[in-house]
């Protein structure tokens, strides 16, 4: 008798996978979406309690309620789950009509920035604040711009060999404008991030190679510019090519600097949760673009390869997901979204571990930002959206009276 417990129990466990399955929009009763979606609110909680953790401190140095920032984090969290959980319940074609007004809104949204409505935060111009209410339009604009740009290559396959067709209009004049834009309000990390989902979906969209070279060529000289005509960037990467003056420890590498210590200090298990000494003022907005490094300390090696694991368990679902799709469309919308948020992780831990310079990404899911925990979770939403298979139509055919036989 007892031998049918653990039957059942494992047969109750893939009833939950297939329902949580089919109400996605999987009939296959697979198990790969519902693990796309238990990643994500892993990812999320484990976000929402390193923010709790690393902003505690300067919260409480700032005269404010400890648990201020975890708790607005919470509520972006919740808000950006359910605008995932209706984007996945949304068909491709019905994904695809948002294009055109998705990115109309960006654009005009990247431009009032520029306007009273905008608000410069840490010198870069890039919020836009009303109500007591504080939004950055370009983490938006980077779903804004993927969804507009496989609607249009979607609909050029066969003209996508020539390099105008592959062009124009997705790097110009969309692209170029929307990057523009935003490195005008000197967010460069941005604008790189939104370069490199430019480039991923012109790749998924079937543009070929040879455009790629002129195009990362420009790529590179525009941001070598932009890198150039600032102070601080160029401090920044000196003192990440160890050229920086005596003094850099205290200056533009102070944030690397200590962000490395906290890494180094953590060991294997780290030195307890919440117990970081480096986020007592060590490392400014630890609970943002370096809190993968406060992971680090109170977690040690094993929470931040746990992190990697998700990020990975992630990416390996969902182009299980995108090589079971057909539609054109879908392809390079998943295949876009999964890249900007692996690629803009991969960036973040580089950045903050040492391997690359600062240049202010926040780690997804992870990061304090609403703004970008919401476009985050709606591109996840795109995802299980536009990926659904669409049920193919029965023909109804009236049965034949019993007794007849055709002639």
């Amino acid at each position: 008798m007892s031998a049918k417990y653990p039957s059942t129990r494992v047969t109750e466990s893939r009833d939950v996978f297939a329902r949580v399955g089919r109400w996605l929009g999987d009939e296959s009763g697979g198990r790969t979406r519902p693990i796309i979606l238990a990643v994500v609110l892993t990812l999320a909680a484990i976000g929402l309690v390193l923010v709790a953790s690393a902003s505690s401190v300067e919260s409480v140095a700032n005269g404010l309620n400890p648990y201020d920032l975890p708790l607005k984090q919470g509520m972006w969290t919740v808000g950006g789950v359910l605008i995932m959980f209706g984007l996945a319940r949304l068909r491709s074609r019905h994904i695809r009509k948002l294009a055109w007004p998705l990115l109309l809104a960006a654009i005009v949204a990247l431009g009032l920035v520029f306007t009273p409505l905008g608000m410069t935060v840490n010198g870069n111009r890039n919020w836009l604040s009303f109500g007591g209410l504080t939004v950055q339009p370009s983490e938006f604009a980077k779903l804004a711009l993927i969804v507009w740009a496989a609607a249009v290559l979607s609909r050029k396959q066969a003209f996508l060999r020539e390099w105008k067709h592959a062009v124009v209009p997705v790097v110009l004049p969309a692209g170029a404008l929307v990057v523009g834009l935003v490195a005008l309000g000197r967010d460069l990390g941005t604008a790189m991030i939104i370069m490199m989902i430019l480039a991923a979906a012109m790749f998924y969209g079937g543009v070929r190679m040879k455009v790629f070279g002129v195009a990362g060529a420009f790529c590179t000289v525009a941001v070598l510019v932009l890198a150039a005509t600032s102070g601080n960037r160029v401090g920044r990467i000196s003192s990440w090519l160890g050229m920086g003056s005596a003094d850099d420890a205290q200056g533009v590498g102070y944030q690397a600097l200590n962000g490395q210590y906290a890494l180094a200090s953590g060991g294997w298990f780290g030195v307890g949760l919440g117990q970081s000494r480096q986020k007592w003022n060590w490392i400014p907005e630890a609970h943002n673009d370096f809190i993968f490094t406060i992971l680090g300390e109170e977690l040690g090696l094993a929470g931040t390869l746990l992190v990697l694991g998700l990020f990975t368990v992630l990416a390996i679902a969902v182009f299980k997901v995108i090589a079971r799709t057909q539609d054109t469309f879908a392809r390079i919308v998943s295949s876009s979204v999964i890249t900007w948020i692996i690629g803009q992780a991969i960036v973040n831990i580089a950045m903050v571990s040492g391997l690359l310079p600062v240049i202010g990404v926040p780690l997804p899911f992870i990061s304090y930002g609403g703004s970008a925990m919401v476009s985050s979770l709606a591109g996840i939403g795109m995802i299980l959206g536009v990926t659904r298979a669409e049920a193919a139509a029965v023909p109804r055919t009236r049965p034949k009276k019993p007794g007849l036989v055709a002639l």
